[in-house]
């Protein structure tokens, strides 16, 4: 081993050493870094979990249960409604998190979004939406529906 490596090396153990001894006056002595920094909220689709569940578990079925989703549009105008309904679906299926559904439910055609499992993860999803698309506030609404998630 040359020298220079050699003094490199008993650099860092000095180092290491220094630092261990003095640990205990560091801690006190500098703040800790994770009470400046500011909270954290980790924000993800319900279908994160269920996928990683059924990952984890290898159950890959997927069921009907009672659940929630946010509808975004409903109109019984025929002249009008499905294709209305059709090109929504199209605008917001590769921009929302969240799958689309179209529904005709006679005589209301529907948009609706998700599967969730809870009211709350509902609204949660709706105030979301409403931030991003404001012109739609007066059509958004949380509603009963069976929703598909893996058993």
């Amino acid at each position: 081993m040359n020298m220079k490596k050699t003094g490199i090396i008993l650099f860092f153990v000095l180092a290491l050493m220094n630092v261990h001894a003095e640990d205990s006056i560091a801690v006190a002595m500098r703040p800790n870094l994770l009470d400046s920094m500011p909270d954290v909220e980790v924000i993800q689709d319900s279908m994160v979990a269920v996928l990683l569940h059924a990952a984890m578990t290898g159950k890959n079925e997927w069921v009907e249960i009672d659940g929630y989703r946010v509808q975004i549009y409903s109109s019984n105008l025929q002249q009008t409604a499905k294709a209305e309904a059709l090109d929504l679906e199209a605008k917001l299926k590769n921009t929302v998190s969240q799958t689309v559904y179209v529904q005709y439910l006679p005589p209301f055609w529907k948009v609706r979004l998700g599967d969730f499992r809870t009211y709350d993860e509902a609204k949660e999803y709706k105030k979301l939406f409403v931030q991003i698309y404001p012109e739609m506030l007066g059509d958004t609404y949380i509603v009963r529906d069976k929703i598909k998630v893996l058993q």
